[in-house]
């Protein structure tokens, strides 16, 4: 029996050039200001290593070594990053294999830029599960309990770029 083959695609437009997308994506300084937060960490060529440090907030809730790592497949500055990642917050993630997340960033004529997250999550159920918002509790606050997933990061990365504040805020 043949795996089957799990890719996750979001798609988001923010008001906003490519690069400032770029950055929020890749700098920590934007990093620790919307979804889950962290601190990115990446060494932006092919083959160099990405991880996300734990924030405070988090340092403080007992998670203190990084939240997730990978390697970086492809880079294009502002125009697309392609990277290997898994959480390395919980053991049941980190026994399935690394999976593949592809950004891609595009300038478009009326819409500002479009940010299209591929997440391959083939072979990693639990990381598929996670990311897709499966885990949402509908009662806890916004971001709570890891919930929202790429679709939670994606609306609050738009929020922070296009208004300076977080959905949360």
């Amino acid at each position: 029996m043949s795996e089957t083959t799990t890719v996750q695609v979001n798609r988001v437009y923010i008001k906003a050039t490519p690069q400032a997308v770029w950055d929020a994506i890749t700098k920590p300084e934007w990093t620790q200001k919307y979804g889950y937060t962290g601190l990115a960490d990446y060494d932006l060529t092919r083959g160099g290593k990405h991880r996300t440090k734990p924030t405070q907030e988090f340092i403080d809730s007992g998670f203190t070594s990084d939240l997730l790592d990978g390697e970086v497949l492809e880079v294009d500055p502002p125009r697309k990053l392609v990277v290997t990642w898994k959480l390395q917050m919980d053991p049941s993630l980190v026994a399935e294999p690394y999976t593949t997340v592809t950004y891609d960033i595009e300038q478009t004529q009326t819409a500002g830029t479009r940010l299209t997250v591929t997440h391959d999550v083939t072979g990693a159920p639990n990381h598929a599960a996670l990311v897709s918002g499966q885990h949402e509790d509908v009662n806890a606050g916004p971001g709570e309990n890891a919930g929202g997933g790429w679709a939670w990061i994606l609306s609050d990365l738009k929020s922070v770029l296009e208004t300076g504040k977080g959905i949360a805020a």
